[in-house]
């Protein structure tokens, strides 16, 4: 009887943190105009990177494994500098690039491809199998991404169509970095913290190059921050808090594909922006394409439930 209570418990306590990452990543799109209404793309990225940096460091030193984040091998080393240039570096400067360019309820689900082209940097990367199921989600998805772009005349400048170009390919560098993820054994939270530690490194010298801006207190300044702590830091610990205490995390993984429809109501109440009949469609596909990819996980929950 107590054993059974306890692992109620836990699997409440991970459903809710799941719950509340989600929550949190979908005001995500909402903070990226709005931080990006007073500065420009890098700037951002610069401050929401040190702090994230800054709130997985204060993490690990809570846990005692600050120190040992540094006791790597050569080659984790390397494969940190690596994974450090996807992500944050290569991932979010290209996905704010894409918000600068493009209203967030365009932006927001062209992003959000990637599930479904994971399946096949998996297929070919890690060797997982395809399926034909897999093959018609990617179709299915690109549907939608068509839908977006193209429905009702959406594409009207040359700064709308690389906006587009680049949220949608961003789904490949996020790709990209979750495969060599998988095959990263080291502490989530210390190789997420090595890997930011690199980042903030590539994104300064970047800001550098590309002409340091001034900072000033407003509110995208704190919408930066908040992105640092919401988007890139605290909301990746509960996450994997949550997988970590659920018996089942398959179950748990499946809550994450609610933050675009959540996301969308933050969009539209708070930018006020007006979703087009053409943007609404291409998002259904494109959560359609999603599902679909994700479908044997899904049927796997359901039979585990039945049981």
């Amino acid at each position: 009887m107590g054993t059974n209570s306890n692992t109620m418990t836990n699997n409440q306590k991970a459903t809710a943190l799941a719950l509340g990452a989600v929550l949190m990543w979908s005001t995500v799109a909402t903070a990226f105009k709005i931080a990006l209404s007073g500065m420009n793309y890098y700037q951002l990225l610069l401050i929401a990177t040190w702090v994230s940096t800054l709130v997985l460091a204060l993490f690990l030193i809570t846990k005692n494994e600050l120190v040992t984040s540094f006791k790597l091998s050569r080659k984790q080393y390397l494969l940190s500098m690596l994974m450090g240039a996807l992500n944050p570096f290569a991932y979010y400067l290209i996905l704010l690039k894409a918000y600068s360019l493009l209203p967030a309820y365009m932006a927001q689900p062209l992003n959000y491809t990637w599930p479904v082209v994971l399946v096949f940097f998996s297929a070919f990367f890690l060797k997982q199998k395809l399926t034909w199921l897999s093959v018609f989600a990617l179709i299915v998805s690109f549907f939608g991404v068509w839908l977006i772009s193209n429905g009702n005349d959406a594409i009207e400048t040359l700064s709308t169509f690389w906006g587009v170009l680049l949220a949608t390919s961003s789904s490949l560098v996020w790709s990209a970095y979750w495969v060599l993820n998988l095959k990263d054994q080291r502490s989530p939270t210390q190789k997420l913290f090595v890997n930011f530690l690199f980042g903030s490194i590539y994104i300064y010298l970047f800001c550098l190059w590309a002409g340091f801006p001034a900072f000033k207190f407003t509110t995208s300044f704190i919408a930066a921050i908040y992105i640092g702590i919401f988007e890139m830091g605290i909301t990746f610990i509960l996450w994997m808090m949550a997988l970590q205490m659920a018996t089942r995390t398959d179950k748990i993984s499946i809550y994450i594909f609610l933050s675009p429809f959540i996301s969308l109501i933050f969009i539209t109440t708070i930018l006020g922006e007006k979703i087009t009949i053409y943007a609404f469609l291409g998002f259904i596909f494109i959560a359609l394409g999603i599902l679909m990819s994700k479908w044997k996980e899904i049927t796997t929950f359901e039979r585990g439930k039945q049981r």
